[in-house]
């Protein structure tokens, strides 16, 4: 057992769309390394059992493969790529969403001392961690109740609760039990990183986020640049290029257009900070799609 039966496991249960019956696991398959590509992490952890893929968020850059694991607490905008794969060699892979309802239930059951101490401050959003053999154990069991049915439904959010206790309790275990507090740090910037999300196309002041996340203006952005590696107005202007990305898609002549709807009055500035973000101008960009439920 290994991973060698994890590798089995996910090459057997891909789907083209990348869903299995187990809600909350993806399994995915990429064939050969293309160019990198913008998308959003969401809240998951996930694992490759072969292949390898980086990814960019802010001015960090975080790799993982067969080995270690990646966890991501706050749905963050990222650039990636995969690479040491090819079409006898492709990148396999996991991803499984992590449910802060869950995450808070454990915490609430956890005996004192159970947890390690957590450092000052906001941990940041994103974490790359060394895989351990029970947690290795663990994704496989869960693997393995795709091909049985009769157990799937009782016995899946079992060993889904002892893969979340494995990762609380591990060395990234901060950047995961951030999501089941109610009131930490990491919360209060996921709450403003959706606010930003849902109304990306709309100015706004930092005061004013701090405002309704309950800080300083001073504490927010120190604790927002800590869990998503970009300011503000960075991550704004993140999200702003990713939904003029898919915009275009569907309007590839009306670019002038597209920059307004996102919020860009100067269509120079857009057409500069496109390029800058996807390295082509808006006028010559082709976004490739592919499914695909690692971040």
């Amino acid at each position: 057992m290994g991973f060698d039966e994890l590798r089995a496991l996910l090459a057997r249960h891909v789907r083209d769309d990348a869903t299995t019956d187990i809600d909350g696991l993806h399994i995915a398959r990429i064939d050969r390394p293309g160019p990198p590509s913008a998308s959003m992490t969401g809240t998951v952890l996930a694992v490759l059992a072969q292949g390898a893929k980086r990814l960019a968020v802010g001015d960090r850059v975080y790799e993982y493969r067969p080995g270690t694991y990646f966890v991501a607490s706050v749905d963050l905008p990222v650039t990636g790529h995969f690479f040491d794969i090819g079409p006898d060699r492709p990148a396999l892979g996991l991803a499984l969403v992590l449910e802060p309802s869950l995450i808070a239930d454990l915490l609430l059951h956890a005996g004192p001392g159970d947890l390690p101490r957590a450092a000052a401050g906001a941990p940041p959003g994103i974490a790359v961690g060394d895989m351990s053999a029970e947690l290795l154990d663990a994704l496989v069991r869960l693997l393995r109740l795709l091909d049985r049915r009769r157990d799937r439904a009782v016995l899946a959010p079992l060993v889904t609760r002892e893969i979340l206790w494995r990762l609380i309790s591990g060395e990234q275990g901060a950047v995961v039990r951030q999501l089941g507090l109610a009131d930490s740090s990491l919360s209060h910037v996921a709450r403003s990183v959706r606010w930003i999300r849902e109304h990306y196309a709309e100015p706004f002041r930092v005061e004013d986020l701090a405002r309704r996340s309950g800080m300083s203006a001073s504490a927010f952005y120190r604790n927002f640049q800590a869990v998503t590696a970009m300011s503000p107005i960075q991550f704004q202007k993140q999200i702003r290029l990713q939904q003029a990305r898919l915009l275009l898609a569907g309007h590839p002549h009306d670019i002038t257009g597209v920059g307004h709807r996102v919020g860009y009055d100067s269509p120079s500035q857009f057409s500069r900070e496109y390029r800058r973000q996807f390295g082509v101008p808006p006028s010559r960009d082709t976004v490739r799609t592919a499914v695909t439920a690692l971040p």
